[in-house]
């Protein structure tokens, strides 16, 4: 039962399997966690999940909070809890269960009373804006309030726990309010995080809690079993709103592409049949959980897993532990088990190829094998066209390869230059391309978007070439897809525009060969406009004063793109030991009034140079 051991700390809703993630986090658990999780397991939450309709009833109220808040984001604790209250005398209708669709059918009713509810509602209405939703039809209503929704980047600000001392005095008087608390907090921060997601983590956060309050050392006991949780929900939000994307954004073809590819990828001796009624069922299930029915979402959920875990023989070897488990741990466990092993396959069937070719490469990334598929269909395509077509498909071998081998060195050539640059560099030269690439983007944005992407090759290029290969494809997809639906709601330029609307196979190399913007034009400003000078880049902490200097690298770039990295590297070098020494300086404001004339004197020459 070893392996099964950390699943509260590995909840995937996706069948996405983030490699950089799940070592971390097993990592983690397996150091600091064992008797912690093994108290979770033990735990009467664990043990009453005997079955869906007990995990429902049990669950309701709380999917019922973490749908409202994830809706009403701007709402308190409290307003929520009323809300609530006022929902669950339905609600309470949904827990006689007769049946699979009754059940369906209750979810999709509360809904539609939530929604009729917050229409009702004059005061909810004026603080959250939903006059024009709510003057529509319930299709329409329901989309319309989905749009509302900020993503995770409108809530940069944490959740951060209270002082242990004030924590642990609130779970020893209130452990339930400790939880719903906790799940209110990451539910209106993360506002298409599933559901199911949501309540596994909550239970982990409670464990979490109610363990370290024993320890002498509360805080760091605390540190290190909540950064787990933290760092796991930020990243699988991401992913969440990543499929959720995908589902809106593309036609369903494309939506249950991916879920065949990672099916397959997972279960490589199910036949066809089998991977195809799955990825249907997946495909709609994520269209459920994205469009915020909390209750609908993990009723589904419990669903596939008891299908999953009745046709064991069929799909997989690797999950007889997780079907043992209860409700809702058996899902977590099921979506992060090992892949099945590669069955013995030769030939290349050319039916049913996506599935076909997904068995035989599960090392690819989900892109590339789409990459393939879709580089396949154009060959036949062209080779129907020619008098012998057969001469003409004898080269899908080689053509398959060049397209992996392409990706591949593109991605080799990524992490070459950011092992011979290091951290900092690779960043502003980052920093220096994306900003003449999508120069509409604010400088704050730019520093914040290459980010993302450095700290992606931080984190992936160390590793060995195919790990490295899949992590950075795996990355950019949900770095890019941030950038897209940024584009979605306010549009950037329309180079974005295309990789993001094009091909969600080919985004990345989209991206990859983007021009730089020649037409834009920046708004003229002056280097004592955009070099700042203030007594409080002396009382910035080391992060903030370094996020300053790209803020201004990127300003600088979109006055002069035609200027050299080493003239930018020139002025920044000469702000940051301005700051030093202004900083440690008796009278800081006259030293960057004197000192700091000769840095804008030396910028503007490089603008007008």
């Amino acid at each position: 039962m070893k392996t099964i051991i950390p699943i509260c700390f590995l909840v995937f809703f996706s069948y996405i399997r983030c490699q950089i993630l799940q070592t971390s986090l097993l990592h983690t658990v397996l150091e600091s966690g064992k008797s912690n999780i093994k108290m979770l397991a033990d735990s009467e939450t664990a043990t009453q999940h005997v079955n869906i309709q007990n995990y429902m009833e049990e669950n309701l109220r709380d999917l019922t909070s973490i749908m409202t808040a994830q809706f009403l984001q701007k709402a308190t604790y409290e307003e929520i809890q009323t809300v609530v209250k006022q929902l669950l005398d339905f609600a309470e209708k949904c827990k006689n269960f007769e049946s699979h669709v009754s059940a369906a059918e209750c979810a999709h009713q509360l809904m539609i009373n939530f929604l009729e509810h917050i229409c009702n509602n004059q005061g909810m209405l004026a603080k959250h804006l939903f006059t024009d939703c709510c003057n529509t039809n319930i299709t329409a209503r329901l989309k319309c309030f989905l749009a509302y929704k900020k993503g995770d980047g409108d809530y940069r600000d944490e959740f951060q726990s209270p002082r242990p001392e004030k924590i642990c005095e609130m779970d020893k008087e209130n452990q339930l309010s400790t939880k719903e608390r906790y799940s209110f907090e990451i539910s209106r921060r993360h506002p298409f995080l599933y559901g199911p997601t949501i309540l596994t983590m909550s239970a982990c956060y409670k464990t979490a809690i109610q363990s370290c309050c024993q320890e002498e050392d509360k805080m760091e006991c605390l540190q290190i079993k909540l950064e787990p949780i933290r760092k796991y929900i930020r990243e699988i939000s991401l992913r969440h709103h990543h499929l959720c994307e995908i589902g809106i954004k593309f036609n369903h073809k494309v939506a249950k592409a991916v879920e065949l590819v990672l099916l397959t990828k997972k279960q490589p001796k199910a036949n066809f049949s089998e991977i195809a009624k799955l990825t249907t069922d997946v495909k709609n299930l994520h269209k459920t959980c994205c469009e915020g029915n909390t209750v609908a979402c993990a009723l589904g959920r419990s669903q596939l897993m008891n299908y999953t875990c009745s046709k064991q023989t069929v799909l997989s070897s690797k999950i007889s532990q997780c079907c043992e488990l209860p409700v809702p741990f058996r899902g977590e466990c099921i979506i992060n088990s090992e892949n099945e092993d590669k069955p013995d396959l030769s030939s290349l069937p050319l039916s049913r190829f996506l599935y076909e070719y997904s068995r035989r490469h599960p090392e690819l990334a989900v892109p590339v094998i789409l990459r393939v598929e879709a580089k396949y269909k154009n060959l036949l395509e062209k080779c129907c066209k020619l008098e012998n077509p057969l001469e003409c498909y004898s080269h899908t071998k080689e053509m398959f390869q060049r397209v992996v081998q392409e990706s591949r060195d593109h991605v080799k050539t990524y992490c070459d230059l950011y092992e011979k640059l290091g951290h900092s560099n690779f960043h502003d030269r980052l920093i220096i391309l994306y900003t003449k690439k999508v120069p509409q983007l604010s400088a704050q944005e730019l520093v914040v978007f290459t980010k993302q992407m450095a700290a992606a090759a931080s984190r992936c290029c160390p590793q060995s070439d195919q790990q490295q290969f899949v992590c950075i494809e795996d990355s950019a997809k949900l770095i890019l897809g941030a950038l897209c639906r940024r584009h979605e709601v306010e549009p950037v330029n329309t180079g974005v525009g295309h990789c993001c609307d094009d091909s969600y196979a080919f985004r990345k190399p989209c991206f990859d060969e983007l021009q730089v913007y020649e037409t834009y034009v920046s708004p003229s400003l002056s280097c004592d406009q955009v070099i700042s000078f203030k007594e409080d880049l002396c009382k910035a902490q080391k992060k903030e004063l370094q996020i300053e200097k790209q803020k201004l690298l990127s300003n600088l770039v979109k006055q002069k793109p035609s200027a050299t990295e080493v003239q930018f590297q020139s002025v920044l070098g000469d702000f940051m030991h301005l700051v030093e020494m202004c900083c440690h300086a008796e009278k800081s404001d006259m030293c960057f009034q004197k000192e700091g004339s000769k840095l804008i004197e030396k910028c503007q020459s490089v603008l007008e140079g």
